[in-house]
């Protein structure tokens, strides 16, 4: 258990972050050998309906979405359905005859992107937004998915990838690194090599066996009032609602998806979070369940990328000390991190600020649950990391 000092830290510093107008609430738990050791909530999930937050909260996940792709995947690849070293046309032929982006032209692919590749996001798919051809050519299809989101015509998952798959990448698959799109593919991938809708199969292989019951791409009306409202910063100190729908993911989580981001389309509660993130923790078991199996675990959660790849990962200044693999960050060299860690850390982030950590060394997770826009990791998040560390 924390001392009471620690917990009073804890307490005063999100107070003040939601004080300052930061964040609008949090929830925040932390795990020990497997037992939640304490979970603290402030704030409001609603400040206009004065709805506070509470332990049941709903929160979207965005790219804390990412890790349970992964092991999504770490279950084909258990069960032989899979190689890593397949490429991905064999599953989604727009992937066939690729071509990437160099000095402006578009020229053949050396070789093509392989599972491998989007697990540890050396694929060269990329967001939009970037100058470069795989930027604007996906931002030009991120805008047509959310222009069908809520129509008679929504973007399936499948076509969405394929679609993917027909653009340019960034740079030759395996060379670098870049954040992008490669969840995404791997949720259709999973849809195609077992044969049901992505949804489908996280609830019957992942969800239910780890009773994960607010966990899903959308929710049904008696959940809906859980859901947490999302905030951005109006440039004067305060907080105003966020309501747009970023990545073909549904604001109002009202409706059933047509396309399941593997990236970033799940909503989730911080009890269903840390019943995932502590099946990981435990080796890929939780209450008698052996979801994955502990080999595996320990792939999943290592560092994979080469160093030129590593090259392209450097340049993400706030993860210093840190590798890549498997759709999370693992901290590699405490040394260089900006704050309190240890060797073998993994974990990830989402872009509205879910949150989780898993610090194997000390058996200890940390959970961070809020919804603002372009948060990812915060300072207020790295506050509360290194209180809690500083402890152990």
């Amino acid at each position: 258990m924390l001392d009471s000092n620690t917990t009073r830290l804890i307490t005063k510093a999100l107070s003040a972050s939601i004080a300052n107008k930061e964040i609008a609430g949090a929830n925040f738990m932390v795990i020990q050998d497997g037992q939640e050791s304490w979970y603290h909530e402030d704030g409001y999930a609603d400040i206009e309906a004065g709805r506070k937050m509470s332990r049941d909260s709903i929160f979207r996940l965005y790219s804390m979405t990412k890790p349970v792709t992964a092991a999504a995947v770490m279950l084909l690849l258990e069960r032989g359905e899979i190689d890593l070293f397949d490429p991905v046309s064999q599953y989604i032929p727009g992937f066939k005859n690729q071509k990437v982006g160099k000095n402006g032209e578009l020229v053949p692919v050396t070789r093509e992107v392989d599972i491998n590749d989007l697990l540890n996001m050396t694929s060269g798919l990329v967001y939009g937004g970037a100058d470069d051809l795989a930027g604007q050519y996906t931002e030009a299809l991120y805008q047509e998915l959310n222009s069908r989101l809520l129509g008679t015509n929504p973007m399936s998952t499948l076509e969405f990838a394929n679609r993917l798959g027909e653009g340019p990448l960034a740079f030759e698959p395996g060379t670098s690194w870049q954040y992008g799109t490669s969840a995404d593919v791997l949720g259709t991938l999973v849809e195609v090599v077992s044969g049901m809708r992505y949804g489908e199969f996280l609830q019957q292989e992942i969800f239910g066996p780890l009773q994960m019951n607010d966990t899903g791409f959308w929710l049904p009306e008696d959940k809906r009032e859980r859901l947490a409202s999302v905030y951005q910063d109006d440039g004067e100190g305060g907080l105003i609602p966020f309501s747009e729908s970023p990545l073909g993911v549904n604001h109002h989580m009202d409706r059933e998806a047509a396309y399941e981001a593997g990236g970033a389309g799940l909503v989730s509660t911080i009890e269903d979070a840390a019943k995932f993130t502590t099946m990981l923790m435990n080796q890929g078991s939780l209450n008698g369940v052996q979801l994955l199996k502990p080999r595996t675990v320990q792939f999943m959660t290592s560092a994979s990328l080469t160093s030129p790849q590593q090259q392209g990962f450097n340049p993400w200044h706030s993860l210093q000390g840190y590798s890549y693999g498997n759709q999370m960050r693992i901290l590699t060299d405490p040394g260089q991190a900006g704050g309190l860690g240890s060797l073998g850390e993994y974990g990830w982030d989402g872009w509205l600020g879910a949150y989780f950590a898993n610090c194997p060394l000390e058996r200890l997770t940390i959970l961070f649950m809020i919804q603002k826009k372009d948060s990812g990791t915060l300072p207020i998040t790295r506050k509360l990391r290194n209180i809690v560390l500083s402890a152990f």
